[in-house]
């Protein structure tokens, strides 16, 4: 399919879900571009964050807010205009619009309306920070952000314990010990990452199990910006288990490759720290390899 066209032709009447990045600019669509210049109007939950993102295209669609606190009083209005014959756009500060935000009643009121539909994909940070974590993609369960205080988030992640698939939270930044630790408490040293600033300059990924994950930024305080939590399936924080995954998977590499080389692959292959993985292949006598 042709890329859409942006010679200033009004787009058709209806909902368009329009992705934005989660950090780096450079990851906005040219479908996306086009959807944002002839919409004729642009629901954003902060004005301020969208508007920025316009000017640094030359977009000036108008924008009408649309977030958690306007949502009910605001959605009729939108839907009237899309009736009349509107195109209008939903954005959120940041990724896909509906993941943790309002956007999905709009959507059902839309739908109830007869209103047309359309998603305008692009970046997420919840499937980013999963593909980035080395942990298993084949199935996973997003979960948003777990509750604030200490008992109800304990209970959420009890319920969650037994999903068969990796486990992707929102967290913020202060309260991520105070989580990592719950998290290991209730779900047991699964290995997990924590990824930081995804698709900016100081873009981090950090990868341990949930007890280590847990006393490190306890010692070190929160870090500063916008986090996603992966953690793995159950039975993937069984240590004999892991031990045991992480010696055969070291046996085959170190048969065929130096002790660095062995030691890069089976780490990304495992998504377990470098660190621990060289010691392990020292432990199995590794060191005799590296020639």
């Amino acid at each position: 399919m042709k890329p859409s066209a942006d010679d200033g032709t009004p787009l058709a009447p209806g909902l368009y879900l329009v992705a934005t990045p989660i950090g780096n600019l450079g990851d906005m669509s040219l479908r996306a571009l086009s959807v944002l210049r002839r919409a004729d109007v642009i629901a954003c939950e902060d004005s301020r964050v969208t508007r920025k993102l316009l000017s640094a295209y030359g977009i000036a669609t108008p924008l009408t807010p649309y977030h958690d606190h306007n949502a009910a009083r605001a959605r009729p209005g939108l839907i009237r205009r899309m009736r009349d014959g509107a195109a209008a756009a939903l954005v959120s500060d940041a990724g896909m619009p509906l993941v943790s935000d309002p956007g999905y009643k709009l959507v059902t009121a839309a739908r109830d309306a007869g209103i047309a539909v359309t998603a305008v994909p692009g970046p997420s940070a919840a499937v980013t920070a999963l593909v980035l974590s080395g942990l298993p993609c084949d199935a996973f369960f997003f979960a948003g952000f777990a509750p604030p205080r200490s008992a109800a988030r304990k209970r959420a992640l009890a319920a969650l314990a037994a999903v068969p698939g990796s486990l992707v939270f929102y967290e913020s930044a202060q309260r991520l010990p105070d989580f990592l630790a719950d998290a290991a408490e209730v779900l047991g040293s699964r290995p997990a990452a924590v990824c930081r600033e995804l698709t900016k300059l100081h873009e981090e990924v950090a990868r341990d199990t949930l007890k280590a994950l847990a006393a490190r930024y306890r010692a070190e305080g929160p870090p500063r910006g916008e986090i996603v939590v992966v953690v793995a399936p159950p039975g993937a924080g069984d240590a004999e288990a892991t031990e045991g995954r992480l010696d055969a998977a070291l046996g085959e590499a170190l048969a065929r490759q130096t002790l660095r080389d062995a030691v890069d692959a089976v780490a990304a292959e495992t998504g377990l720290p470098r660190r621990r993985v060289y010691a392990r292949a020292l432990e199995l006598g590794g060191r005799a390899k590296d020639r």
